[in-house]
């Protein structure tokens, strides 16, 4: 599924006391076929200098940031893109990079769409975690919430609030087919929170969407091996479920990547009910657009940058 290619660096020292940027020591590379689109791509996920973030960089386009700046859809997934180029399903290789702590990666990329694997976070982990991460020489910035942030759509909404420290996700969904129901979730995020409880979860869907959403050219990819097919009361698939929530546990994967699109980890937390990417996304335009909502902080330095 994914190969090394070159041996690792050697970070440079940072005083002590200062939490530091993180990033791959090697390139690794996968290959996979899009959940969307269905066309195939190899994507090679690179070593990047401190403070370059996460960068997009499609075959013969400029690059782009991992950005709120940058959505172009949220139908069904999050697409990013800079003038003509765009990338697809970017939020589960997001939510890993959040999960784990990596700040900065430069992800080349000859396809249209991220591949979906099995249909979760579990692959880029892997990979990440074949590749081996690496300290830099530069404090981690995070985005610390000052005060509450709401957006809100249809009797859906998505919400920030202050907290003392790291990322708290409070997720819930509600469906009236009996095979979900109404599911909520709370985690602390750490990486071996992540690892362990949200990583593996799949994506989902049900089987009488199936049709119509390939007449709109989404789907066009999906099958058992990367998608949780649902009937109104069964799982289709032979393994059955992951995890009794995974439905809800994937709603949290789903919305730690697209949050990682505020450009630094977020001190905070995060509540949501029937959200998706959409207002996820909204929800994080909102907390930046409110320049008295959040504050930039280094970890380590004795005043906020």
């Amino acid at each position: 599924m994914f190969e090394v290619l070159q041996e690792p660096g050697s970070p440079n020292p940072l005083p002590r006391g200062a939490k530091r940027q993180r990033t791959l020591e090697r390139p690794v590379s996968l290959s996979g076929v899009g959940v969307h689109s269905n066309v195939p791509a190899r994507m090679t996920l690179n070593p990047a200098q401190a403070n370059t973030g996460i960068v997009f960089a499609p075959c013969n386009a400029p690059p782009f940031a991992a950005l709120w700046t940058n959505v172009v859809d949220t139908t069904l997934r999050t697409a990013l893109g800079d003038g003509g180029a765009r990338v697809g399903t970017v939020e589960h290789l997001l939510s890993a990079c959040a999960g784990l702590g990596i700040d900065n990666l430069r992800v080349e990329i000859d396809g249209p769409e991220l591949p979906a694997f099995d249909g979760s976070a579990a692959a880029f982990v892997e990979a990440i975690d074949e590749a081996g991460c690496m300290d830099l020489p530069a404090s981690r910035r995070t985005l610390k919430v000052l005060h509450p942030v709401r957006v809100q759509h249809n009797g859906c909404f998505a919400e920030f609030l202050p907290a003392e420290q790291d990322l708290t996700l409070d997720i819930e969904i509600d469906f009236a087919a009996p095979v979900i129901g109404r599911q909520r979730r709370i985690f602390a995020i750490d990486s071996g929170t992540f690892r362990r409880e949200l990583s593996r979860a799949r994506s989902f869907g049900f089987l009488r969407d199936l049709a119509p959403l390939q007449a709109r050219g989404l789907g066009l990819g999906a099958s058992l091996e990367n998608t949780v097919a649902l009937l109104e009361d069964a799982v289709l698939n032979s393994e059955g479920l992951r995890f009794p929530d995974e439905c809800v546990r994937h709603k949290m994967l789903d919305a730690l990547g697209d949050l990682a699109l505020a450009g630094a980890p977020i001190i905070g937390l995060f509540r949501s009910y029937r959200s998706g990417h959409a207002l996820n996304v909204a929800a994080v335009r909102a907390l930046l657009s409110d320049a008295s909502a959040f504050r930039l902080e280094s970890i380590g330095a004795p005043s906020p940058v």
